[in-house]
């Protein structure tokens, strides 16, 4: 990575893990370090024993993302060296009950703090990690473009591999759920901040005609049972649904000007579809269909490369990319192009960006080596 920044990973079954992390990352000092970590990992110790010279925040994970590519069941932990970076962290616990006008104060202040430490650094950042299963994601975020500015945000949500029980947030040595941990970034590096999907429009729409939009739940699709009506427009069985076919047949929806993936996150006993961003009554949703993933992630990293390489990309990555890359045996390919872009990061339950919660792309910053 060309010590710009630092990482470091071990399988979850590491003895001593925490302790072998830090270990493998070095002394640092680091303006932030952050942990992806797979659910089966002992948290409780991982957060612990991790002791560094720098903050430590972190989350679960629907899998991780390594210097392997895509990888399962590890810890990956990346650091910013304080010599490259600073940083400030902001804790944003009990989303339910969230404070915006307090957080808001904070971000405001964050900024500044960053600006007059660092006031010869240009490029700035913030990256969010959020508790997958809270449904706070879509308010979270505009609140907190509200108090960021021009500053680009991206983000992920914390995941728990496929099981959909539990997520966690990690930080100041703990976890948390209903909880998100924000990290401001200012920095020497050149960043850029990006997004990206393969999916494309088709003419096939349907209108949501009973939502719980509290719950991200569909009741009724054009006046039908939503799971059923949404197997007919596919020509597909009920009973076939499953996440494969989710990752396969997205719907979107078309906000400002742009399509947006509101991503399904399984059918419900009774026949409801539950998604994994906002959703609501009255919301007219196109079927969408994929390019082929690896031709077009190829094309989107090339893009990163130019003018230069960066040392290393931090990402987001839904899990029904990773899905997907599994149904259509695309995994290796996959793998080995997040492998030789330097990509670092994980699979999450949805993402962030700016002022939107977002889902089946990848998202992340790109952080180049400093000018000469």
């Amino acid at each position: 990575m060309d010590q710009v920044i630092v990482t470091a990973e071990a399988a979850a079954s590491t003895p001593f893990l925490g302790a072998r992390l830090a270990q493998k990352l070095g002394p640092g000092p680091f303006a932030c370090v952050m942990l992806f970590a797979a659910p089966e990992t002992d948290l409780a110790a991982l957060v612990t024993d991790f002791r560094v010279n720098g903050p430590v925040i972190g989350c679960t994970t629907a899998g991780e993302i390594s210097t392997e590519g895509y990888s399962e069941g590890g810890v990956v932990a990346l650091g910013l060296p304080a010599a490259l970076f600073d940083a400030e962290t902001i804790f944003v616990p009990n989303l339910s009950v969230m404070d915006r006008e307090g957080l808001i104060g904070q971000l405001i202040r964050a900024r500044a703090a960053l600006a007059q430490r660092r006031p010869d650094w240009d490029s700035e950042f913030a990256f969010l990690m959020v508790d997958g299963l809270s449904t706070r994601e879509d308010e979270l975020t505009a609140t907190l473009a509200s108090g960021l500015g021009p500053v680009p945000l991206f983000g992920g949500s914390a995941a728990d591999g496929t099981r959909f029980r539990q997520t966690f947030v990690m930080q100041g040595g703990r976890l948390w759920r209903d909880a998100a941990v924000l990290v401001m970034v200012r920095s020497l590096c050149p960043v850029r901040v990006f997004n990206l999907d393969h999916l494309r429009p088709t003419e096939t729409r349907m209108v949501v005609t009973e939502a719980d939009p509290a719950q991200r739940i569909v009741r009724k699709i054009n006046a039908e049972p939503a799971a059923q009506e949404y197997a007919r427009l596919l020509g597909k069985d009920p009973g076939q649904l499953d996440t494969f076919t989710f990752a396969a047949h997205p719907v979107v929806v078309r906000i400002g000007g742009q399509h947006h993936v509101r991503a399904i996150q399984q059918v419900a006993p009774n026949g409801d579809l539950v998604f994994f961003a906002a959703i609501d009554e009255g919301l007219v949703l196109t079927l969408a269909e994929p390019e082929d993933m690896v031709a077009h992630l190829d094309r989107e990293l090339r893009q990163l490369s130019q003018p230069g390489s960066p040392a290393v990309i931090l990402a987001c990555d839904c899990i029904l990319r990773r899905m997907e890359a599994l149904e259509k045996q695309r995994y290796g390919a996959m793998s080995h192009l997040l492998r030789q872009n330097r990509v670092i990061g994980f699979s999450t339950y949805g993402e962030q960006l700016n002022a939107m919660h977002v889902n089946q792309t990848m998202t992340g910053v790109a952080i180049y080596p400093p000018d000469p």
